[in-house]
């Protein structure tokens, strides 16, 4: 059965969608808003795991492969979209979070990890081997060769799984397949300056050592299920800069495409461009847009902006504290966000809570956290909130629900903030007929 993303980029430039934007995401209230904006659109809605995320041990949310399939299938149900509406993928699956060790056992990590994602039901498969592992030079680049060599290795794995698969479900669609990597690790750049337009060497050169790889391995029929490559489009964004796309620095990059048509780009760090950006971005064949501290970041603005509306309503005893509680557990285990922020006490205070990085999504679950949350919602929801308070710090919310578009409850409001930043990547693979 042909997967729905190889048809869809397949056909991008007669459909009605020009590509798909890919929330890479774990946060369930944003998951839940992906699928009712692919509903109401009728879009295509990509949801990815991380390795760091989703593993066979249960990466940092708990959650193994199986587990993450069950929750979104849980929240496609909520919704009432179509399964077949719905495409799961992996991003980075390699030996990332097994890097402490060398080769031989960190690839058995990662053969095992690509396994269960595939039996799991994953079908958007990255396979990304650019990373070092303990027996590798500390000194000299990754060469091309050995990333192609691991990736093919692994994509035989996943071809095994496959057919495994089709034994207890026939109509699993085939993989679509993901390679390259040109964006910092999982998590976020810890310097922006780093970035540069991938060269389109390297490009067509990642491209045919994998197909000469895939080949030698005997999978190279799975080149014809490579959907797309990751490349730094000139696209970045640190605590509180954005580098917007600028289509004219990366038109050389965009033009190599032309040499391996269907294959797109897959634009990693897509967050905070502008819907305009976002639609040169997709036209100009970086038709895959990775989005996910951009979403995170919105929620966490909504919850902000509750948290404030709170404070004018409720006496302190009675508030949720929610961003204080925030802060507190983010001093309290540091490890998420120290590597990545830097600066003085102010500075580090500001960007905990502000930074387009949004090293706060990985609080969010945390038990006193949620529960700050969970409070700060019932608390809400037990008074009619007031117009004057919605504009003053939801404005944009304020005018939908002027306008009987909006329900004026907690939860309607904090899923309107993250649909209005979803509603950019919309724009941006809908074509306009």
């Amino acid at each position: 059965m042909e997967n729905r993303l190889i048809e869809l980029l397949k056909n991008r430039k007669t459909g009605d969608e020009m590509g798909v934007y890919s929330a890479c995401t774990a946060n369930e209230v944003v998951i839940k808003e992906v699928l009712i904006k692919a509903k109401e659109t009728n879009t295509t809605a990509v949801i990815e795991a991380t390795a760091n995320q989703v593993d066979q041990y249960g990466g940092y949310t708990g959650m193994k492969p199986k587990d993450f399939v069950n929750m979104v299938h849980k929240l496609a149900k909520e919704v009432d979209i179509e399964l077949s509406q719905v495409i799961l993928g992996g991003d980075h699956l390699g030996p990332l979070t097994f890097i402490k060790y060398e080769e031989a056992q960190a690839m058995e990590e990662a053969k095992t990890l690509v396994k269960e994602y595939v039996l799991a039901g994953f079908t958007k498969i990255h396979i990304d081997t650019s990373m070092r592992v303990a027996s590798d030079s500390t000194t000299e680049p990754l060469s091309t060769t050995v990333i192609a060599r691991r990736g093919a290795e692994l994509i035989q794995v996943t071809e095994q799984a496959y057919q495994e698969l089709l034994t207890t479900n026939p109509d699993a669609p085939q993989l679509a397949y993901i390679i390259g990597s040109e964006v910092p690790v999982p998590g976020g750049a810890t310097d922006v300056e780093e970035m540069q337009v991938t060269t389109v060497d390297d490009f067509i050169n990642t491209v045919n050592e994998f197909k000469a790889q895939l080949e030698s391995h005997g999978v190279g029929h799975v080149f014809n299920q490579v959907v797309g490559v990751v490349v730094q489009p000139g696209v970045e964004y640190g605590d509180e800069k954005v580098d917007f796309y600028n289509r004219e620095a990366a038109k050389e990059l965009t033009a190599a495409l032309t040499q391996f048509d269907p294959i797109v780009f897959e634009g990693h760090s897509s967050d905070y461009q502008s819907k305009y950006h976002l639609k040169q971005m997709v036209e100009d064949g970086i038709a895959i847009l990775k989005v996910g501290p951009g979403l995170t970041f919105a929620y966490r603005e909504a919850l902000f902006a509750l948290s404030y509306i709170e404070q004018q309503l409720f006496s302190e005893e009675k508030q949720s504290r929610f961003i204080e509680t925030l802060e507190k557990v983010m001093l309290e285990n540091p490890g998420s966000w120290q590597p990545y922020y830097h600066g003085t006490p102010e500075e580090l205070a500001t960007k905990r809570a502000f930074s387009f990085s949004d090293r706060a999504r990985y609080y969010l679950p945390q038990p006193a956290v949620d529960s700050a949350i969970k409070q700060l919602l019932d608390n809400l929801e037990s008074v009619d909130l007031p117009m004057n308070l919605i504009s003053q710090f939801l404005p944009v919310q304020y005018r939908k629900v002027n306008e009987g578009r909006l329900e004026k409850t907690p939860t309607a409001l904090i899923n309107d903030v993250i649909g209005v930043t979803l509603d950019d990547y919309i724009y941006a693979i809908k074509k306009v007929w």
